[in-house]
Order: structure tokens, then C-alpha cells, then sequence
């Protein structure tokens, strides 16, 4: 990096709100005390098992607190032991054993037989080693986002000298870490699954010195010149020079009746990963037609009795890779339902029958299934930077040429912005969130890395 954002890494404006030393060195955040709910097990005559246990969780497999807690180990890419409390007696012995009760669950019970009880994201990232905590209040570039732009950003930031914080409230990869193969990113002949490549990222960019915060969201953005400043959802102010939105997007739900009541309880979205082996047996059901809906396909097809994608599209080839249709194609228990649409699902407690509508025809049929992965595309999560940056009305965020000086979009300067640039002077954006982006892990990781040349001549110019 140039020789003036180097200077700016030892400045610190006054009344900055954070933890740390605030000199320029970069250190990790100091370990937390242990959460007040984490407790000791009681002591027992008795030995669950004789080798060191794992990590486990104990919950039901039909609760939604137990389905995220699941869900963020996966995506950390954390081994855990998967206890069903209903049917498994191994559970009920474990919960004996910790003097826990069902108002517990889900339980995080770890190798030392302390555990958490409910535990939300904070906390588990907190155990699981992650840190919670920025090591500074003042940084020269801080990234929203941990998924292949955000990561490929701060890797190529670091390594240039630019000091860097990556905030990300679920866990590194974005909806590319929930992919359970991906086989066509360059350089990977055999192909590796989303977690893999986004823990790489991780370790990759904490070598060069990237500061990664885990379990916290960005809530606004503002500026106190010469600084733009960050507020986090637990209250703690960010202090930089630059801010990279690298937000991506969110899965879009299913608005077929009976479907928002049972996400958790048999409707999943993104989730293949953390329910697979819940499908053992089973008929499973997918909606989209898109790469992620083929790759869950694909590890769901190992476990569940069949699996059957549901789109809207005359075919999937229209927005599935032809290399991912064909393998597909080729495995014995994966069914297509092309024009056709889920319209519905029913089930007490828990999923037990979906209702699929042939789009050509009208017909409707009811199946029975206890797992629906939703996978119907996506919309940016942008709605915290209303009335800061200029956004479309699907809500991706505009940069660059799509600015217009003193237009509705309100670029104040008399240059012109960056390709990357919001109309928010020194706050970039890359990835899926913004307006006109190739939604593809190699498009999102090649913004990531062209953003910080811009972050560079957007420094050395202040």
C-alpha cells in the first residue's frame, strides 16, 4: 500500500468507541470470560462414553433453534455429534448426565462436559474459538460481508499493507459456503465444497493479518469526516477510512400457504448440508433450478430414498451448468419436475405433505415429504443502508457509472466515482450486492480483489 494510508494507520480519531490498544499493530480481540449460561456438569459415577467425546448438540430434530444451531456448525465447518432427544436414548442419558432439562434444548455440549444451553450465534462462535470482538476501533479498511468478495477483498487489502476487519453476522462464504460441491471455480480440477474454499479464505487472509469478526451485523454506516464510521448490532463503533459492502444476498422464502410456520420443522433454505442426514430414507423435495438447488441435489441424493427438483422453468438447463444437469441426470434416485411450482404445505408440528401445481396443466398433487430445501434466488440485504447509498428498486446497491453527479443518486464530487464506488465517497461495494453483478463465485471474487485498487487510489488521494 502507498505511503499515506500506511501514515493513517497509526491515527486514531478522537472519541472512538471500541476495545483494543488502538496503536497500529493488529491483534486479535482478547478472549471473552465464558458466557454466565455455560455451566459444569453435574458430577456422575457414570461414563457416557470411554473415549474423549466430541462436540454434540441435543435438541429435536423438528425444532427451528435446533435446526440453527446445526446450520452455523456446518457452515464454521465445526464436527459435531447430532443427538435427537425423541429418538435417541443416548440423549436422554446425556441430558442425565449434565443435569439439563428439555426447557434446555438445543444443548451444546462440548469435549470438557461444560455446556450452553439455548446457545445463540454470539455464543457459539464465542466457544467454538471465533472471535466476537474487534481488536481496535480504528482500522483503514473495514468489509461487510465474509463471502468470496468479502474474503478476496481483505486478502488482497492485507497483503498490501492495508489494515483490515471483516465483519460477518453468520459465517464465512456467504450462500457460496452452503454449497456442498462446486466444481467449475478455476484451479480446482476436482472440485471442493463452499466451506472448504471459504475456510482457505479464512486462513489465507488471516496470515496476512485480516481481523475476522464473527456473529455481528452491521446496522448503519455514517460519516464523521475524514472518517466513515461503523455501528455494529452490539452497540460498538468502527472507525475507518474505507468501507467495502460485500453484503451479497439473501435466499428469497416461499410464500406458499403453510410454508413460513414450518422453516425449521421440515422447510429449509440453503440448509442441505446441516439436514442431510435427517433425509435418510426419506422423500425429499427441492424448488429451484439454479447451481445451488443441483448441488443440495447431489449430496441429498446420498442420503434421502429420492429427491425431487421442483421449477418453474420449461428446463432445467436453463439456469442449471450443463455439468451439474448431466451428473444429475445420471443418478437413479433424482426426479425432475420441470413447470411446475409448490403452492402449498400442511403439517402439524412438523412438515409432512407439500402440494405441487403443474403449471401447464393446473394440477395440483399433494405428496408426502418431510424435508422442502428452498432455493428460489435471492435479494440483497441491504435495507440497514436506506437513505446512505444509492440503491435500484430490488434494492442492489449502484455504484460507479450508474452514478450520476448531482442526479438522483446524489454523487457529491466533482470527480468521477470509482468503478466499485457508492454514491457515498470511500464506501465500495463488490459481490452479489450490487446492481448489475454476475452472480458467480469467480465474478464475486474478482470484484473483491479489483475493489481494493480503487480502495488504494481512493486513499492515497485523501
Amino acid at each position: 500500500m502507498g505511503g499515506g494510508s500506511q501514515k493513517s494507520c497509526s491515527a486514531r480519531p478522537a472519541g472512538a468507541r471500541g476495545r483494543g490498544n488502538g496503536h497500529g499493530s493488529c491483534t486479535r480481540a482478547p478472549a471473552r470470560r465464558p458466557t454466565p449460561r455455560a455451566r459444569e456438569p453435574r458430577q456422575s459415577t457414570t461414563s457416557m462414553n470411554p473415549r474423549p467425546p466430541r462436540l454434540r448438540v441435543v435438541g429435536f430434530q423438528w425444532s427451528p433453534a435446533s435446526h440453527e444451531v446445526k446450520d452455523y456448525l456446518a457452515r464454521n465447518r465445526v464436527p459435531y455429534q447430532w443427538m435427537d432427544l425423541e429418538s435417541d436414548p443416548a440423549a436422554r442419558e446425556v441430558m442425565r448426565e449434565v443435569g439439563a432439562t428439555p426447557a434446555d434444548l438445543p444443548l451444546l455440549i462440548f469435549p470438557d462436559g461444560s455446556y450452553v444451553a439455548s446457545p445463540s450465534a454470539e455464543e457459539i462462535a464465542e466457544r467454538i474459538g471465533l472471535s466476537t470482538e474487534a481488536g481496535s476501533p480504528f482500522y483503514d479498511l473495514v468489509v461487510v460481508g465474509g463471502g468470496p468478495a468479502g474474503l478476496a477483498a481483505a486478502v488482497y487489502g492485507a497483503s498490501e499493507g492495508v489494515r483490515t476487519l471483516v465483519v460477518d453476522r453468520e459465517a464465512p462464504g456467504g450462500q457460496a459456503g452452503m454449497s456442498s460441491h462446486i466444481e467449475n471455480y478455476l484451479g480446482f480440477p476436482r472440485g471442493l465444497s463452499g466451506g472448504e474454499l471459504a475456510q482457505r479464505a479464512v486462513a489465507q487472509a488471516q496470515r496476512f493479518g485480516v481481523e475476522v469478526v464473527a456473529a455481528r451485523s452491521v446496522d448503519s454506516l455514517r460519516v464523521e469526516e475524514p472518517f466513515r464510521v461503523v455501528h455494529l448490532d452490539d452497540g460498538t463503533e468502527l472507525f475507518c477510512h474505507a468501507v467495502l459492502l460485500a453484503t451479497g444476498v439473501s435466499w428469497r422464502t416461499l410464500e406458499a400457504p403453510g410454508c413460513r410456520s414450518l422453516i425449521g420443522r421440515g422447510v429449509y433454505y440453503g440448509a442441505a448440508a446441516a439436514e442431510a442426514s435427517a433425509c435418510r430414507d426419506m422423500d425429499a423435495y427441492l424448488v429451484g433450478a439454479g447451481n445451488s438447488a443441483g448441488q443440495a441435489a447431489m449430496l441429498l441424493s446420498s442420503f434421502a430414498r429420492s429427491v425431487t427438483l421442483v421449477a418453474p422453468e420449461e428446463s432445467f438447463a436453463e439456469r442449471m451448468s450443463e455439468y451439474l444437469l448431466d451428473r444429475l441426470e445420471s443418478i437413479d434416485n433424482v426426479r425432475f419436475r420441470p413447470r411446475s411450482t409448490v403452492v402449498g404445505a400442511s403439517g402439524d408440528d412438523r412438515l409432512e405433505t407439500i402440494t405441487i401445481e403443474d403449471l401447464e396443466s393446473g394440477e395440483q398433487e399433494t405428496v408426502p415429504t418431510g424435508a422442502l430445501f428452498v432455493f428460489i434466488g435471492a435479494s440483497p440485504a441491504t435495507e440497514w443502508l436506506e437513505g446512505v447509498v444509492a440503491r435500484d428498486p430490488q434494492g442492489y446497491v449502484l455504484a460507479g457509472p450508474a452514478l450520476a453527479r448531482g442526479g438522483p443518486t446524489g454523487w457529491p464530487l466533482e470527480r468521477e466515482p470509482f468503478p466499485l464506488e457508492t454514491a457515498l465517497p470511500g464506501v465500495f461495494v463488490a459481490g452479489d450486492a450490487r446492481a448489475g453483478s454476475v452472480k458467480r463465485i469467480g465474478a464475486a471474487v474478482g470484484e473483491g480483489s479489483t475493489a481494493i485498487q480503487y480502495i488504494h487510489e481512493y486513499l492515497r488521494e485523501r
